[in-house]
């Protein structure tokens, strides 16, 4: 790993490490919907769609869910 990597690598967990855990929940929440919106938008789909999508693949080969049946619709 190059020395600018590992540094930014030592800044981000400081940053996250000063963080209350509510911060953390929240940035964690804000990544998730950039992702989505990120997918969404490669991939030519609503936001929704794109949520739906990313969720029957995280499921991808576990067990059976009727709650995932009933959250992904």
């Amino acid at each position: 790993m190059s020395d600018v990597a590992a540094r930014m690598g030592q800044e981000q967990r400081d940053r996250l490490a000063r963080m209350t855990p509510e911060e953390r929940l929240r940035e964690a929440l804000a990544l998730g919907q950039a992702a989505i919106a990120t997918y969404a938008a490669v991939h030519g789909l609503d936001p929704q769609e794109a949520r739906r999508r990313l969720e029957r693949a995280s499921q991808a080969g576990r067990r059976f869910s009727r709650v995932m049946l009933d959250i992904i619709g």
